[in-house]
């Protein structure tokens, strides 16, 4: 980058500051390692620039008081995000008539209770195997089963006959867990999410204690599109309705820029204004990969939505949940 660079030049006088001309890049420098330090020198000089710049603005607002103009708000990737016409209004007549209709209405309408089979790919690793643990004292109600070469189309109507209403598969890469499906059973949909930055209970610094058996609470953030809307219910409809608040634990799905990250707290209130928080554990962040409806099917599935890198991702201010 250009910009004026700040050079000292060591003589017997003393360090004598020497402003490059306008013109001077710190590219034309030939010497690597000088290059480099001169480069240094001029970020430092800006960060200089821009703290006294803020202090100096500062001082002006605490002059001006209650006259001060109102702070600027800074840009930031979600508040420049590209419209979508798919955004839900919450009293929009049309996305309240398919709620009702959904899938998930049964389980919002308080028909069904929830209950999760969580299983894994074939012949998981032991991170897997501790994962699977870890995500079913999350979830309540939820039983973990090890899979022994048995094909999903198989297992989904063993499922649906033993009243089983969600099906998670956990997919692992070279022993580290890298997908998970989220089949609804019976009808579907089928989600299929690739999974990153998985966190066991043992690798979280300042964790808590195990978490108790108590319903916990579920906080579901920025899922605005029809399609986060649907993914959103999708996460809901994996916990019983009423939490204990007494357990005082709580599941956070978190939605930015369209990676879902997962959280799992304790809280305790300190005072009127203070909350505490603990974290328990496992956490791990998610990418919707594809929407199919029904339950799952490789072959013949018809797909609601499929994320093509190449055609959807050409703005980094465009998402879709």
């Amino acid at each position: 980058g250009r910009g004026g660079v700040v050079a000292e030049d060591g003589g017997s006088s003393g360090p004598a500051r020497v402003l490059f001309p306008p013109t001077f890049s710190v590219s034309e420098i030939k010497n690597k390692q000088r290059r480099h330090f001169m480069f240094l020198r001029w970020k430092q000089q800006q960060r200089k620039e821009k703290l006294a710049a803020k202090k100096k603005r500062r001082k002006e607002r605490e002059a001006l008081g209650d006259k001060a103009p109102p702070k600027a708000i800074p840009k930031t990737i979600e508040n420049q995000r590209v419209y979508d016409e798919t955004t839900v209004d919450p009293n929009d007549e049309e996305v309240a008539f398919d709620e009702a209709t959904d899938e998930f209405a049964p389980y919002f309408n308080r028909q069904t209770v929830p209950k999760i089979l969580i299983t894994t790919s074939d012949r998981p690793r032991g991170r897997t195997v501790r994962f699977c643990e870890q995500l079913s004292s999350v979830i309540p109600n939820s039983h973990v089963y090890y899979r022994r070469g048995l094909a999903l189309k198989r297992i989904i109507p063993q499922c649906i006959a033993r009243d089983f209403t969600d099906l998670i598969v956990i997919n692992e890469d070279r022993k580290i867990p890298n997908g998970l499906v989220l089949s609804h059973l019976p009808d579907g949909p089928t989600a299929h999410f690739r999974m990153s930055s998985v966190r066991l209970r043992k690798e979280i610094k300042r964790k808590g204690k195990e978490p108790t058996e108590h319903v916990p609470e579920v906080i579901l953030n920025n899922f605005t599109t029809r399609l986060g809307h649907s993914i959103g219910r999708m996460f809901a409809s994996l916990f019983p309705h009423d939490p204990q608040f007494i357990g005082r634990q709580v599941a956070t799905f978190h939605n930015q820029r369209d990676y879902i990250f997962f959280r799992f707290h304790r809280y305790i209130f300190k005072s009127e204004k203070k909350v505490g928080i603990q974290e328990l554990g496992p956490r791990f962040t998610l990418k919707l990969r594809s929407l199919q409806k029904g339950t799952f099917d490789s072959k013949f599935g018809e797909y609601e939505w499929i994320h093509k890198r190449r055609e959807m991702d050409t703005s980094r201010r465009k998402f879709h949940l």
